[in-house]
């Protein structure tokens, strides 16, 4: 599981990616509700993250951040010192005790870009009170390369591809 919170005037967001043994991957974005510290983004998003991986019963599980601060602190390499953390912290400890084989490890921020980004889009889009939806859809746009007119039957040039959901 790699994650990422992010935090400004106008509003927080949280990114979760889950890696599965397969190679499949799981995309988790929120808004967070209060505007908060980035420090408690973080927590708030790895509390996320936990609580969907104990609700999904991954006990052994990997966690990745580039949030040095939180990695250091739940490695008990620092101390919490702000109050405001230590009921963040306290909780995550909780869950990670509750899921048994969970490591954690610091990644540097090159490696958490995409988790980075779902934090910095949902914290931009935070509204007060309103739930917002977004899909993320791939596309494939194939240019017109010749006039329809020098084609007999006109759409003989175009390309089109969707993928099928495929079920579980």
């Amino acid at each position: 599981m790699y994650f990422d919170g992010a935090a400004h005037r106008h509003g927080a967001g949280a990114g979760i990616i889950f890696v599965t043994p397969d190679g499949g991957i799981l995309l988790y974005s929120f808004t967070l509700s209060q505007h908060c510290s980035n420090n408690v983004a973080e927590y708030q998003t790895l509390i996320l993250g936990l609580e969907i991986a104990v609700d999904m019963k991954q006990l052994d599980i990997q966690i990745y951040s580039d949030s040095q601060l939180v990695i250091n602190q739940l490695l008990k390499s620092y101390e919490v010192k702000k109050s405001e953390l230590i009921p963040y912290h306290k909780y995550t400890m909780q869950l990670m005790r509750r899921l048994g084989g969970a490591s954690i490890k610091h990644v540097p921020r090159r490696k958490n870009k995409q988790v980075d980004a779902l934090a910095a889009l949902d914290s931009s889009l935070t509204m007060s009170n309103h739930e917002i939806q977004i899909r993320v859809c791939q596309k494939w746009v194939v240019p017109s390369l010749i006039d329809d007119d020098d084609i007999e039957g006109g759409d003989a040039h175009m390309v089109s591809t969707y993928e099928i959901d495929k079920e579980d």
